[in-house]
């Protein structure tokens, strides 16, 4: 049973006009979602302007919040605020995430340690076997698999981290939970819901609209360590998703192709920007400070999410001793370390599940209190 204040949050996320960045500007000049819904024309056109004003006081007199929460409990579905703990803290780091999640499955400590497959729905078989080999080779190493359930390297992404034993993968979807987009997609949808988590920003109802797709492969990217590119075309969308990895300090990773196929553009194209080459999954956590457990072509146990004694890499080590200082922003650390912002990242999120470090606020760490790493 969602909370009164949650279905306020579930109808203002919803609300025409209202994204992401003017639903915390509301919610920062009223204090709740239930304060915003209740205000004024005047007050929250001071906040919002004129029109969205008056579009949402519109919008609200149509809004049951009742048939929001009989929907989300039809649907089967649970629904994550960006206050509430379980929110996934990779996501919740970047510039204004998305107030809502509305997901199937279950979000996991362990899904920490992501990384986002993506390339062309029209994709070779070539590349739908490299897609389905890495992520079954992430999925093996203890990785979570992200993608966007399109058709291509987004299935076999998803469909080769499902054939690893404990292999876990989000989907994310461009539209509403109820709305699986491919179609066809449906019954992978639901092998991954048991398995890993099926979500989306957009409520119950929205189609598959091409619009919401930028937002999509925002979140891709956002759940994710790095996001890696196997396929696609110059002008692909996948590429969007990488202009929001930049943005958001992620990693960015390419397999090459035959020089003279239309989906090795994408790629090349990335490699020459300055993105990792990858020919293996070890390429992807060599680049990441991933650890890499070696075997012999055999799904390997997944990794422990809390290993407090487990001993620290050189770049943890880095890290580490830069927070002897006390509590620092994560900036800091980046200009300190002088290494790259996904590194230093993938770092924290090592230090954080060995126990080391703890976030203490928005992207500012300090040393556990107690742990067994040493200076």
């Amino acid at each position: 049973m969602l909370t009164d204040e949650a279905l306020y949050w579930l109808a203002l996320h919803k609300a025409p006009g209202i994204g992401p960045k003017r639903f915390y500007r509301l919610l920062a000049a009223f204090g709740t979602a239930q304060a915003v819904w209740n205000s004024e024309f005047g007050a929250l056109a001071a906040v919002v302007g004129s029109k969205v004003a008056g579009d949402l006081l519109v919008y609200r007199q149509s809004c049951s919040l009742r048939e929001e929460q009989e929907k989300v409990k039809k649907a089967g579905c649970r629904v994550l605020l960006v206050k509430d703990p379980a929110y996934p803290p990779l996501l919740k780091k970047i510039i204004d995430p998305p107030p809502v999640l509305y997901y199937y499955g279950e979000f996991r400590p362990e899904d920490r340690l992501a990384v986002a497959l993506i390339g062309s729905r029209k994709a070779t078989p070539r590349g739908l076997t490299t897609a389905t080999e890495l992520a079954a080779g992430l999925a093996a190493q203890g990785v979570t698999v992200v993608s966007g359930l399109a058709r291509g390297i987004d299935s076999a992404a998803h469909r080769g981290a499902l054939t690893v034993k404990g292999g876990r993968t989000v989907a994310v979807l461009g539209s509403g939970l109820d709305r699986v987009y491919p179609p066809e997609n449906a019954t992978l949808a639901a092998k991954i819901a048991q398995r890993g988590v099926v979500c989306s920003e957009f409520p119950l109802g929205t189609p598959p609209y091409a619009g919401n797709f930028p937002a999509r492969n925002r979140v891709i990217s956002g759940l994710s360590l790095g996001v890696t590119v196997v396929e696609a075309t110059h002008d692909s969308g996948s590429l969007i998703t990488v202009d929001f990895a930049l943005e958001q300090g992620r990693d960015v990773f390419a397999v090459p192709g035959p020089i003279e196929r239309e989906g090795s553009k994408g790629p090349h194209g990335l490699i020459k920007q300055g993105a990792f080459l990858v020919e293996e999954v070890k390429d992807i956590l060599d680049a990441l400070n991933l650890p890499f457990l070696a075997v012999d072509n055999e799904p390997l146990p997944r990794m422990s999410a809390g290993a407090a004694d487990s001993a620290l890499t050189p770049t943890e080590q880095k890290i580490w001793d830069l927070l002897a200082a006390g509590e620092t922003h994560i900036d800091h650390l980046i200009r300190a370390s002088a290494l790259p912002p996904a590194t230093v990242n993938a770092a924290l999120v090592m230090l954080e599940m060995k126990g080391a470090v703890i976030e203490v606020a928005a992207k500012t760490f300090r040393r556990a209190t107690t742990t067994s790493a040493t200076e």
